[in-house]
């Protein structure tokens, strides 16, 4: 049996070694992910670390059609930033790759392992910015309009490469 394809939002941030090229790599790579194509992709952008220190991290967002289910695609994209050298050493520690299931389809998950919509993706500008890039009138599941939680991040530097 062929699972139906879901269309979905993955964030994408690097602020150590050669970040912008290391999230160009990982947009390629996301696009060659078993079952999935990349149909969108937003521009990149530099945004200071939030919470955190280090360099300015590079960000951006696609949008994927696959048919991988949400564990297999998160299993997947761990898989991509552990082959580019991710360590996790401490909460919100700089990222070699970081890659973030934003929203699958209209579902809503919450376990362990995976929550869906990704739970601080409305506080975020370099989240909410590239996404509403790619789609403008993008509804979050079970939130509401992503447009309508801009003003709540328009404090957030965000800057487009």
């Amino acid at each position: 049996m062929t699972m139906a394809q879901t269309s979905g939002y993955i964030g994408i941030g690097a602020n150590l070694g050669d970040a912008r090229d290391t999230v160009t790599q990982a947009i390629a790579l996301i696009g060659k992910l078993p079952q999935t194509q990349l149909a969108a992709t937003s521009s990149l952008f530099s945004t200071a670390p939030i919470d955190a220190g280090g360099e300015d991290y590079v960000n951006a967002v696609v949008k994927i059609n696959t048919r991988l289910q949400p564990i297999e695609l998160l299993q997947a994209l761990q898989a991509l930033e552990q082959d580019f050298g991710r360590q996790r050493p401490y909460r919100n520690a700089p990222r070699t790759l970081d890659l973030d299931i934003l929203m699958y389809g209209d579902h809503v998950i919450s376990t362990e392992t995976l929550e869906i919509p990704h739970p601080r993706m409305t506080q975020r500008a370099f989240v909410l910015i590239p996404l509403l890039e790619i789609d403008p009138f993008i509804t979050i599941p079970k939130q509401g309009p992503a447009h309508s939680f801009v003003t709540a991040v328009s404090g957030q530097a965000i800057r487009k490469i």
